[in-house]
């Protein structure tokens, strides 16, 4: 197998895989690393449905998500290194140890589509005993998913992401007794439908504005304190209460993980900068997926590696021309962040933002210096749920202005 590419995805999760299909239907020389033992990443250890609406019109599970990309990989003939963790980008050349042996690949474009990690204890400043029993959400789905083994019994959820919401359903479906579910928030950073289908189908009590404030247990985990938290979001200690439980999970949130790109342009939140075409600031590196934002969907994650990769694979031959001046992406107080943020308005494109908070009956705007040139009006918005606005190509002539009027 050569190691000089016209394309190397690093990931092999839903971004990854859709990003080699595009870059290998584009006519590039694509390879896949991927440094788990099969395709697919995470989606593997999602048996629950509610994937694929988007991308394949049917509901799917995500291991059914992932075979169905797979057997796209597998139609197209594109390799994949696996058990490949790359540990230097440089240029054209790609550093990894595969199987504990230090190789090299060159490629002219690179996507990187590595996806995020889970915050841990430590990273939240968890206060107390640190027995057995402490889990993020996703260790203990993959537990129970790829190995039958339950976490606990009695157990107390810290964060309502998607993925504490689907667990706490999972492990009540198990047997389990789920006694609280603790928001320190006033709002579920969770989609809408988990809150409805995973908590409140099931009578699972959900506290919002309230945080663990210390574990109990050295040897096992014997309960938690709690308390509410005021406008700061600080503990009310004299609201804090005692919870008995032997397992505590935490669903507080994904980090992007981007580390390999530290040399790349950042913002003030340490967010990477990309263009419409997903493009770096170092022109050979795209990046797509929850390396990039965390989505909410495997559909959404999937639409950006096509973008990711169809972008890369032009690149690698040239054809994506010399974009000109770029524009900055601006937004309101009522927006967390754009992606892109900026754009040179070649073609039609997707902007992707997260709210601050909830709205009813809100219209979207983008202006071009002063001049709307997209709205979209929405029945609700959502700060847990990802937004997108479309604007038609050829009317980008300067920065840009995103809104919620």
């Amino acid at each position: 197998m050569s190691s000089f590419y016209d394309v190397i995805v690093i990931g092999g999760g839903p971004s990854g895989m859709q990003a080699a299909i595009e870059a290998k239907k584009e006519g590039a020389k694509v390879l896949i690393l991927e440094c788990n033992d099969s395709l697919g990443g995470i989606l593997n250890q999602c048996i629950h449905n509610g994937f694929g609406l988007r991308q394949f019109k049917e509901e799917l599970t995500g291991p059914e998500f992932a075979y169905k990309q797979y057997s796209e990989v597998k139609k197209l003939k594109i390799p994949s290194v696996f058990g490949a963790y790359v540990t230097k980008i440089e240029g054209e050349k790609i550093t990894a140890l595969v199987r504990g042996k230090e190789k090299e690949y060159f490629s002219k474009a690179i996507v990187l589509a590595t996806g995020a990690r889970e915050r841990t204890a430590g990273e939240i400043k968890l206060a107390g005993d640190r027995g057995a029993g402490i889990y993020t959400a996703g260790t203990a789905q993959k537990m129970i998913n790829y190995y039958g083994k339950l976490s606990g019994k009695r157990v107390v959820i810290l964060g309502s992401g998607d993925i504490g919401l689907i667990m706490a359903r999972r492990m009540t479906l198990e047997g389990a007794k789920v006694l609280k579910i603790l928001e320190i928030m006033p709002s579920s950073s969770g989609l809408r439908r988990n809150i409805r289908q995973c908590v409140e189908d099931f009578e699972i009590p959900l506290e919002f504005s309230h945080t663990v404030t210390r574990v109990v247990g050295r040897e096992r985990v014997k309960g938690v304190y709690y308390a509410e938290v005021d406008e700061n979001l600080k503990p009310k200690l004299e609201t804090e209460k005692f919870l008995e439980c032997d397992c505590l999970l935490l669903s507080v949130g994904l980090i992007p993980e981007n580390t390999l790109l530290s040399e790349v342009e950042k913002n003030i939140k340490k967010q990477i900068i990309v263009n419409e075409f997903r493009q770096t600031s170092i022109k050979n590196l795209f990046i797509s997926g929850n390396s990039l934002h965390i989505h909410d969907l495997a559909d959404n994650a999937s639409e950006e590696g096509a973008i990711a990769g169809r972008s890369a694979a032009l690149f690698a031959r040239g054809a994506l021309e010399e974009l000109g001046e770029e524009y900055e992406i601006s937004f309101s107080s009522a927006i967390s962040y754009t992606v892109p943020q900026r754009v040179s308005g070649c073609g039609s494109f997707k902007i992707f933002f997260r709210a601050k908070q909830n709205f009813l009956r809100k219209k979207i705007v983008v202006r071009c210096e002063g001049e709307e040139i997209a709205s979209k009006f929405c029945v609700g918005i959502t700060s847990g749920e990802m937004q997108e606005i479309e604007v038609e190509s050829g009317k980008v002539k300067g920065p840009l202005t995103v809104s919620i009027e």
